[in-house]
């Protein structure tokens, strides 16, 4: 097994020709859910040239096996679980109460630090492509798609340089298309299909958010 793609831009510029399809879709909107799917959603907007911002969701992981996602937690305060672990696992309803309310509020501190007082980008009767760095259980961008209809866009597309099979069809039933560059099996997860796979930070974020701030629309 050898990686797909060097780093998250090199896969977004990748993504980017996926989408290509997608530029006579107006309104347009790329949102990247932090912090690895920016730099990725930077890439793709900047090659439709379409407007981008950041979409903030938090997964909801086990206590003790953190990686592992009961669930997720986005913007407007969409919450997405997932019976598949919880119930085998047999974690209570107050367990998962403490992890969500402690993700809400990173999801209050993540919104303030990256948008900074600017507005949150009109998404109704637009097209919204979310992005991410990779999709494995598809709990994180259930979340996404859920919390973005919220705000009445013509149509949600998920897109990821790579995608699990048992994520793309989950998503396909929540959201109106399903985007990828490749969709590998065994999946292994994420970062195994990328060279670097460094963090993103805050600061890097922010600072992709503000390079491309000539692209937002405010609603």
């Amino acid at each position: 097994m050898s990686p797909l793609f060097r780093d998250r831009r090199e896969a977004g510029r990748q993504l980017a020709r996926r989408l290509a399809p997608l530029t006579g879709h107006r309104p347009l909107i790329v949102l990247g859910l932090p912090r690895g799917g920016v730099p990725v959603a930077y890439e793709v907007a900047s090659a439709l040239g379409v407007p981008f911002d950041v979409f903030v969701v938090r997964k909801l992981g086990v206590p003790g096996h953190e990686e592992l996602a009961m669930g997720a937690v986005a913007t407007g305060g969409v919450r997405v679980l997932n019976p598949d672990v919880i119930e085998p696992l047999g974690i209570p309803p107050r367990v998962i109460e403490m992890v969500a309310e402690k993700e809400l509020k990173e999801i209050d501190r993540r919104e303030r630090e990256y948008r900074g007082g600017r507005p949150f980008p009109a998404l109704e009767g637009a097209t919204v492509v979310l992005v991410d760095d990779g999709v494995a259980t598809g709990a994180t961008m259930l979340a996404a798609v859920q919390a973005a209809r919220l705000y009445k866009p013509a149509e949600v597309i998920v897109a990821a340089p790579v995608m699990s099979l048992s994520a793309d069809a989950a998503l396909r039933q929540a959201a109106d298309a399903c985007v990828y560059v490749a969709a590998p099996e065994p999946f292994y997860g994420v970062a195994a299909w990328y060279a670097d796979f460094e963090q993103t930070t805050d600061e890097e974020v922010r600072e992709l958010l503000e390079k491309d701030g000539s692209h937002v629309l405010s609603a």
